[in-house]
């Protein structure tokens, strides 16, 4: 595993994430006050990218499309596609993809810039 640089870390302000593409891979990186977190930068679900628009709170990101939610720490599925909120049509969307931990890439703040370990 190599350490990439991914951005200037001043570039990363606290509540804020980006897309980036690190090595032909598309990661988003985020700082939520002083941690920063990376994660493969598209939702397992229906590959929306996670840095427009999701929710992170309670140590999780919430996809803003249908709402799947990961665990910050180790990727793990927490809630999968429960939008819409009608069951049947939720149950669809849902089963449209089958059900897939989101990738944790370690991250850290080395000399000025965010890097990513992979």
């Amino acid at each position: 595993m190599t350490w990439h640089n991914v951005m200037k870390s001043s570039k990363l302000k606290p509540g804020k994430k980006k897309m980036k593409s690190v090595k032909g891979k598309m990661v988003m990186v985020g700082r939520q006050g002083t941690t920063l977190f990376a994660t493969e930068a598209l939702c397992r679900h229906m590959r929306w990218p996670l840095a427009w628009g999701a929710k992170v709170e309670d140590d999780c990101v919430r996809c803003p499309l249908h709402q799947t939610t990961y665990n910050l720490d180790d990727g793990s599925v927490v809630e999968w596609s429960p939008f819409p909120l009608f069951p049947p049509y939720g149950k669809l969307v849902g089963a449209m993809s089958k059900k897939k931990d989101l990738k944790i890439y370690e991250v850290r703040d080395h000399e000025g810039m965010i890097q990513v370990n992979f």
